[in-house]
């Protein structure tokens, strides 16, 4: 037994002995190496000191007045459903709530950590969230941030969520993106903040930190209609990116162990950290730089303004021009539509309708502005502002546009210097007889677009003659999904035979957002006969929502309008274009001559425009002639080859009728790749960091325009989904939801075109029926036969009647 033990003492021994020889060559192999003791002592250290780190950070956090995400005033609801308006900071990892801002009377700190935020829905205005523990946990921390045991006294709030609103939508989403920020990438809020905190406070005020934070928070939030999720990178690149970023401590700690260490496993840790950095940061990096093909636009030298009043809209004609008056006279008869006589040259305005249609614009910052606004109804207040906003520009006299050659086009754009951005105006002749019209205004960056067409009209009545605009535009706001449909005034001009020829508007428009339910309704009025100065460009018009009547407006299109609220009875004035006014509106910018296409307005028209400027009006007549004439004749070699005429810009709807911009794009401004908007050739696109699929159900079908390869790119019309978090697994997600979607509306399109099948079907019937009941029906004449019998019988009985009267 004995014996057993001390054999088993010296292989123990001799064990030991092997493994004291084995760590004996190590050491000799590598000194740097530290014992297993000793390593020990040095994590338990390091533990300590991460703990006291950790510690040291979030009450730095806390603390620290320059380390704040976003400040501000929100309402918090009770557990007794009551709401009390507190004052919120977020900072990195908590959200500390106070009964005011100065005096810092401490209510309570939420822990971020463990809680989820949802959005929350509520009939009351503003924008409700809440913020909640899964588990039904408490998410309130024991002590404030100095330390208080109990906060100040307010009514009770629940212990595990939290129901705040905020006053606005904007300010609500911009709290819900901050505390997303707050919530995930607390750990990067805390030491960047601290970082920038430090540094703000040795240079500036300790109020920016948060405050550009803020600002990229609320651009994101009113240029994207979607919640951006916004993860580290995210943050990296709008702001922390002069910053040294790492996903955690020991990353950073490795990074400065790195220049003294040449531990390998450390190496290829720390060199796999990087990589993953600067995939992410990729997918933001800007590309290089490229060169953008855009036609060139000149500022616009010279402009006319008529003055307010009817001295403007009047014009005396001299003997030799009411000779030709009277010579096109004869050729008409009251009622008939004048598309296709051919007018004097004397009354035309030295430009086309295409370019005349364009005067709208000129105040387009006021529909950047309703884009913003929260409200419906301010929102249509400023569409109405905007749309009166038109008119005040006029000749000076009584003048009409040139009558657009079929293919026409005229493109330009205004600048827009708050935002930064342009509105682009695209404009094309479809259509000869009828003559009509089609445009489309573009500005993606501020949230809006405008198409339509228009059908001119002009009738004759003797003495006078109406220009009939008919037809509509549709306002878009891009973020919201809103239309607006607006109809125009009628141009009446009179005194062609006899008196002072005057021009004025007329009729009623009716600005229409079936989304919100709000409308408005304008009365452009004549002047009476026996009206006076003020009688003149009068119009009177009501803001609704539904049937009830919230504003009234009255005033003059060319001058003062004034507001009226319904319920409060106060006015004040709604639209004023004074000299102040007229000096702020956006300059246009017309493309440079020898960028022009030959059918484009200001080249086409040049000659006779050439001609009316020197006031010869043999010379205007002639080249208006040549213009005409040439027209003509395309038209006649269209119609021998059995030819119909293809628009440039523009589809007609097969069943609809309307006309729609081929290259239309009405998404929302994605601030995060999307970079600028132009034009080239008629096209209006937009550069983009990241070309990324489309998808689309075309309303018509048109052929594909191809691009090429690169990293930069130029988006194409059709609405896409964009995901540019530039991971693979995304990536994959992304084309997979591209995939089922593209399936999605494949079925769609099927089954669109099956409806069009059947409405081609339900006319085919109801033409039929027409037919049938017109070949059964009885002849006009018949009918007109009996009804004057009927009424020599009437007339036959009313003169008895008389005479008897007479002789009794």
């Amino acid at each position: 037994m004995e014996t057993v033990l001390v054999d088993g003492e010296l292989d123990r021994n001799s064990s030991e002995s092997k493994l004291f020889n084995g760590s004996e060559k190590d050491i000799s192999l590598s000194s740097s190496k530290l014992t297993k003791k000793e390593s020990l002592k040095v994590q338990k250290k390091n533990y300590r000191e991460e703990k006291k780190r950790a510690t040291k950070e979030l009450l730095s956090t806390i603390t620290d007045p320059s380390v704040i995400v976003m400040a501000d005033w929100l309402k918090i609801r009770g557990t007794l459903k009551s709401w009390t308006k507190l004052w919120c900071v977020l900072k990195p990892g908590v959200l500390l709530v106070y009964k005011t801002p100065k005096n810092g009377q401490w209510v309570g700190t939420v822990l971020l950590n463990a809680c989820e935020l949802i959005e929350r829905p509520s009939k009351k205005d503003g924008f409700c969230f809440k913020l909640f523990h899964p588990l039904e946990q408490s998410i309130w921390a024991i002590k404030g941030p100095k330390g208080e045991a109990v906060g100040s006294i307010t009514q009770p709030l629940p212990s595990s969520y939290l129901i705040i609103r905020a006053a606005s939508e904007s300010d609500g989403r911009c709290w819900m993106d901050a505390l997303e920020l707050a919530l995930k990438c607390s750990s990067l809020l805390k030491r960047t903040m601290i970082r920038e905190g430090k540094e703000h406070d040795l240079n500036s005020s300790s109020d920016s930190a948060h405050v550009s934070l803020y600002g990229l928070l609320r651009a994101n939030n009113l240029n994207s209609g979607d919640n951006l999720p916004l993860n580290d990178s995210e943050i990296e690149r709008h702001h922390f990116k002069d910053q040294d970023m790492y996903s955690d401590k020991s990353d950073k700690e490795n990074d400065h162990e790195h220049d003294e260490s040449d531990n390998d496993g450390l190496g290829k840790s720390e060199e796999s950290d990087s990589d993953t950095s600067e995939r992410q940061d990729d997918s933001y990096v800007d590309p290089e730089p490229i060169d953008i093909k855009e036609t060139t636009y000149l500022e616009q030298s010279h402009e006319e303004l008529g003055e307010a009043g009817e001295a403007a809209q009047t014009e005396v004609v001299s003997e030799e021009n009411k000779s030709l008056i009277w010579t096109l006279l004869k050729q008409v008869r009251p009622g008939m539509d004048l598309s296709k006589v051919v007018l004097p040259t004397f009354i035309l305005e030295p430009r086309s309708f295409l370019d005349k249609l364009s005067d709208y614009y000129y105040h387009a910052d006021f529909l950047s502005e309703a884009a913003l606004e929260e409200n419906a109804y301010n929102r249509m207040k400023k569409v109405v502002k905007w749309y009166l906003s038109g008119f005040y520009k006029k000749p000076k006299g009584l003048k009409k546009p040139y009558n657009p050659i079929l293919g026409e086009t005229f493109r330009c754009m205004w600048i827009h210097p708050r935002t930064n951005s342009k509105t682009f105006y695209i404009a094309e002749q479809v259509s000869h007889h009828p003559p009509i019209s089609a445009f489309y205004v573009s500005n993606r960056k501020d949230g809006f677009c405008l198409s339509g067409s228009i059908l001119a009209k002009s009738k004759f009545y003797g003495n006078s003659l109406s220009a009939i605009l008919d037809g509509e535009g549709r306002l878009t706001f891009l973020n919201r999904g809103e239309d607006y449909v607006m109809t125009m005034p009628y141009a009446h001009c009179k005194g062609i035979l006899y008196g002072t020829m005057t021009l004025e508007l007329g009729g009623t428009v009716n600005i229409t957002c079936e989304k919100t339910g709000y409308s408005a309704t304008i009365e452009f009025k004549l002047k009476p006969f026996l009206g006076n100065n003020d009688s003149v460009n009068q119009i009177s018009g009501k803001i609704k929502l539904g049937k009830e009547v919230l504003a009234i407006l009255e005033g003059h299109w060319d001058s003062e309008v004034t507001i009226r609220d319904k319920k409060t009875d106060v006015s004040e004035t709604f639209w004023n274009p004074t000299s102040d006014i007229k000096q702020r509106r956006l300059p246009r910018y017309t493309v440079k001559f020898e960028e022009q296409d030959d059918f484009e307005s200001e080249k086409l028209w040049q000659q006779v425009t050439k001609a009316i400027n020197n006031k010869d009006q043999t010379e205007a007549t002639q080249e208006k002639y040549v213009l005409e004439e040439a027209q003509r004749k395309s038209a006649k070699e269209r119609k021998l080859k059995g030819e119909e005429w293809t628009c440039k810009l523009f589809d007609q709807d097969s069943v609809t009728g309307e006309w729609h911009y081929r290259y239309a794009d009405t998404r929302p401004w994605d601030p995060l790749n999307d970079m600028i908007q132009f034009e080239k050739d008629g096209t209006i696109q937009t550069k983009v960091r990241h070309r990324t699929p489309m998808v689309t159900v075309p309303k018509i079908k048109r052929k594909p325009t191809g691009q090429k390869k690169g990293e930069c790119g130029f988006s194409s019309p059709e609405p896409d989904n964009q995901d540019s978090s530039g991971s693979e697994a995304q990536l994959t997600k992304h084309n997979t939801r591209i995939r089922k979607k593209g399936a999605d509306l494949g079925e769609l399109q099927s089954a669109i075109e099956s409806i069009k099948e059947t409405q081609e079907d339900i006319k085919r019937d109801i033409m039929a029926l027409r037919n049938r009941v017109t070949s059964n029906s009885p002849p006009v004449d018949n009918q007109f036969l009996q009804l004057k019998h009927y009424i020599f019988i009437l007339l036959l009985v009313l003169l008895q009647l008389i005479i008897n009267f007479l002789f009794k």
